[in-house]
C-alpha cells in the first residue's frame, strides 16, 4: 500500500469502506430508502455496499486509484436517485426532515468534487 497520498484521501477511503460495511450490518436502514421502482432492492443494497468497499480499497492503491475515483463519482451519481426519491413524500423520506434531505443533494456534488480533486492534471 502506498502511504504517500494526502491523509484526506485515506479518510475518504475509510469513509466508503465503513459505509459499505454498514450495508451488511444494517441492511434494513438502506432498504427503507431504496426506490420502490428498482427491482431486487435487497440485492442492490448489498451490491452498493460491495462497490463502496471495493472503491474505498481501490482508492488507496496506485494502480487503481484513478479508476476508483471515476467509480466513486459514478456511484454517487447513481445514489442521487435515492436522494431525489426520498424527497417524494413522508414515507419515502424515512422520517428524515426535508431540510436535511435537500442538503444531501449538494453534499453529493461536494463528495464528487472531493474525489475529482485527486485525479492527476
Amino acid at each position: 500500500m502506498d502511504f504517500n497520498y494526502p491523509w484526506h484521501l485515506y479518510l475518504m477511503a475509510i469513509m466508503y469502506v465503513f459505509a459499505g460495511i454498514m450495508h451488511f450490518i444494517r441492511p434494513k436502514v438502506y432498504m427503507r430508502i431504496m426506490p420502490k421502482y428498482l427491482p431486487f432492492p435487497r440485492f442492490l443494497v448489498f451490491l452498493s455496499g460491495v462497490f463502496e468497499i471495493l472503491l474505498g480499497i481501490a482508492l488507496c492503491l496506485p494502480e487503481t486509484k484513478n479508476v476508483a475515483i471515476y467509480g466513486i463519482i459514478a456511484m454517487l451519481s447513481v445514489f442521487l436517485l435515492v436522494h431525489f426519491y426520498m424527497l417524494k413524500g413522508e414515507k419515502e423520506s424515512a422520517g428524515i426532515p426535508k431540510w436535511i434531505l435537500v442538503l444531501r443533494i449538494p453534499l453529493q456534488f461536494l463528495l464528487m468534487y472531493w474525489a475529482y480533486v485527486y485525479l492527476p492534471l
